[in-house]
């Protein structure tokens, strides 16, 4: 009788452990929260027509480019994108405003004067961007709040830059 208990017990305890409970199910992996879309700046506007720009006067481009200005043109968005030429016909100087979406309007300046190359940018007061010398010239690009400007100049020297970015600035009432 003994050995029939012992077989019995042997018997329960192998069927007990086959027959336990299932374990737990792992707990659910909670979804990543979405990753946050970086902002895209637009594709540079493209010279659309002739015309005066709106908000910089020619002689002030050419006193502070040192260039004379031959023909302007304009993109077509508001605030429009100014063209300034040069004599030889080639661009000159280009100055980028850009109203809208303060996201946005940090991505121009850092397509136009990435902050991981470039030089800090802080003129008028409270704007923020980059200024650096490129092959072509020299780029100063300053956004605040939604409102961009980015200037380009064939000249080499960064200062010409930022002047037109200040008039611009101003005559934007930014």
């Amino acid at each position: 009788m003994r050995s029939f208990v012992f077989a019995a017990a042997v018997s329960f305890g192998v069927l007990a452990g086959c027959s336990s409970p299932e374990a737990p199910a792992p707990p659910p992996v909670p979804a990543p929260p979405p990753s946050p879309v970086a902002p895209v700046a637009p594709a540079a506007p493209e010279p659309a027509a002739d015309g005066k720009c709106p908000y910089l006067e020619e002689t002030a481009v050419e006193r502070a480019n040192g260039q004379r200005v031959s023909k302007v043109r304009l993109s077509a968005e508001p605030p429009p994108t100014c063209f300034f030429y040069a004599l030889n016909g080639k661009p000159q100087l280009t100055v980028r405003p850009y109203a809208g979406d303060p996201a946005v309007a940090k991505a121009v300046v850092d397509q136009a004067a990435p902050i991981a190359t470039s030089n800090p940018a802080d003129q008028p007061p409270g704007w923020q961007g980059g200024m650096q010398t490129t092959g072509e010239g020299a780029v100063y690009a300053v956004a605040k709040g939604g409102n961009a400007v980015v200037v380009t100049t064939n000249q080499g020297q960064t200062v010409k830059a930022r002047e037109v970015a200040k008039q611009a600035i101003a005559s934007l009432g930014w």
